[in-house]
């Protein structure tokens, strides 16, 4: 699996809008990582930013 695949994984479950911090730490991922995955699904158009540093999935 994809690290994008996680983080969109991770997303879901929460159901909530999260930081990218919250990201790596819930998925165990490094933050870094989590940065180039969140820059992907931001050009994607997956996920969406409801307040500032927060992000989810789209709907």
């Amino acid at each position: 699996m994809e690290v994008k695949d996680t983080v969109l994984e991770v997303m879901q479950k929460e159901g909530k809008a999260l930081s990218a911090g919250q990201i790596a730490e819930k998925s165990g991922l490094d933050r870094k990582e989590v940065d180039k995955a969140m820059k992907i699904l931001k050009k994607e158009e997956l996920i969406v930013s409801p307040k500032r540093c927060y992000w989810e999935p789209k709907k």
